[in-house]
């Protein structure tokens, strides 16, 4: 039986690349042409593979269906929040993951800090979109029309002097988060607040949510935090890898 799931398996990667007729599976998974169609016939019957008017197969409609199904039912910050709290264990800061909805960048998971002095943050509440990190991640990533129409109609509040002052300066940081693959926020929103971010990842590559760790100056340096960048990383790389299924939960 394992065997015989194990060969109907193997068949859907080699659809993928294209329709193949029956000779060709047969080929592929080295059996007769009478077992690869007992194979497809049973695929078929479930709607993951389908015969085309030419007699090949390719992948069928209700695959793509569960598989739009499962990604819809994938909790991004259920699968997250591990990590967060490891990364929150090794560093002491405060983690944070935030999403992008409708126009806005929304906290959605937080770990507090182990240290006395903390920075005021919410789950559920929008962040500053044009000086968080975790925003110029997931803004960056928008298709260009998307995010040059977004930064045109965004105010531009001079929080400290180190506020993104206009448009034309928000475009230029996002094309640099966007090449570079992280983010920071040194004193944009608060003077003595410091932040690092780096984003996670879909199946697709794009930017599903977005990772950061902040703390103020008064527990570690701008230079020290940014010694956490690595680390950062590899946190946001792991939450991508279990997210979209390239990696062991």
């Amino acid at each position: 039986m394992s065997q015989t799931v194990d060969r109907a398996l193997s068949i859907l990667p080699l659809l993928a690349e294209g329709p193949a007729d029956l000779g060709q599976v047969a080929d592929r998974l080295g059996v007769h042409k009478s077992t690869a169609l007992r194979l497809l016939r049973t695929l078929h019957e479930h709607g993951l593979v389908y015969r085309q008017s030419d007699q090949r197969y390719r992948l069928g409609a209700r695959l793509f269906a569960l598989a739009q199904e499962a990604m819809e039912n994938l909790d991004i910050r259920e699968i997250a929040h591990p990590h967060l709290l490891r990364l929150n264990e090794a560093c002491g800061h405060t983690v944070h993951l935030a999403v992008y909805e409708e126009g806005e960048v929304l906290y959605i998971d937080k770990v507090e800090s182990r240290y006395p002095v903390r920075m005021y943050s919410r789950i559920g509440k929008p962040v500053a979109i044009t000086v968080a990190a975790v925003a110029k991640l997931l803004l960056a990533d928008l298709p260009d029309a998307e995010r040059h129409a977004l930064a045109d109609k965004l105010d531009y509040p001079l929080y400290t002097a180190r506020s993104t002052p206009n448009a034309p300066a928000f475009l230029r940081e996002l094309e640099q988060v966007r090449e570079q693959g992280w983010a920071t926020d040194l004193g944009g929103h608060e003077e003595s607040i410091n932040c690092v971010a780096a984003p996670v990842r879909g199946t697709d590559g794009r930017v599903v949510a977005a990772m950061s760790v902040s703390a103020p100056n008064v527990v570690v340096t701008a230079e020290e935090l940014l010694t956490l960048l690595p680390q950062v990383r590899r946190t946001a790389d792991a939450i991508s890898g279990e997210y979209s299924g390239r990696t062991p939960a």
